[in-house]
């Protein structure tokens, strides 16, 4: 099992909630459409790593988002994300109707800066992404269409929520392709202050 780390500690994941279509402009960006009910998809264990890769088997996009560690119920820790995508092959499978995970569960697909402690009020959580110093992705939780607190309650209806479980929510306009050579930093704020950052080197 593949570990991220939590105030220091190692922990293991089970699986990683993905929430989709969650911020407007992003929905914008994909020639897209809101969904009636919230998007949701999963990445499992194996999905994450540490390395950023440019290409596997095709080209790799990024989406930057704010990360939610789950521990007695509720949203312990709070990390940057990266939910890397195959977008061609993402392309072809919403075309046909199919699932994503061949463009969404791979190995390598899911990033994670160290988590910290989150606030008890998660409403004033936001996210940037810089690449090479250069301001690609910004957002926070008033632009979501689906907040942390409608997020937990709605997969809680369905699935068990488990300690150490990772729920992505959502990225904001600005994806785009991973170059080889650039330099990711994503932070997480509450509010003016800066919560936790990471970094990774594409390859």
């Amino acid at each position: 099992m593949r570990s991220v780390y939590f105030n220091g500690q190692a922990v293991q994941p089970g699986k990683v909630i993905c929430v989709g279509k969650n911020y407007a402009a992003h929905i914008s960006e994909m020639d897209s459409v809101a969904a009636e009910e919230m998007v949701v998809f999963m990445k499992p264990n194996s999905s994450m790593s540490e390395e950023l890769a440019a290409e596997i088997d095709e080209p790799i996009h990024y989406e930057g988002e704010i990360c939610l560690l789950m521990q007695g119920g509720r949203a312990a820790g709070v990390a940057f994300g990266l939910d890397l995508t195959k977008r061609t092959t993402q392309s072809k499978l919403k075309a046909a109707g199919l699932p994503w995970e061949r463009s969404k569960a791979f190995n390598g697909s899911a990033l994670f800066s160290e988590f910290v402690t989150a606030p008890h009020d998660l409403t004033h959580l936001g996210v940037e992404l810089y690449v090479d110093d250069v301001l690609r992705q910004q957002g926070d939780v008033s632009l979501m269409l689906y907040p942390p607190d409608v997020i937990l309650p709605e997969l809680s209806q369905f699935l068990t929520l488990e300690d150490f479980d990772i729920v992505m929510t959502g990225t904001p306009a600005g994806v785009g392709p991973v170059k080889a050579g650039e330099c990711f930093r994503g932070r997480v704020l509450n509010g003016e202050e800066e919560l936790v950052t990471g970094e990774w080197i594409a390859h």
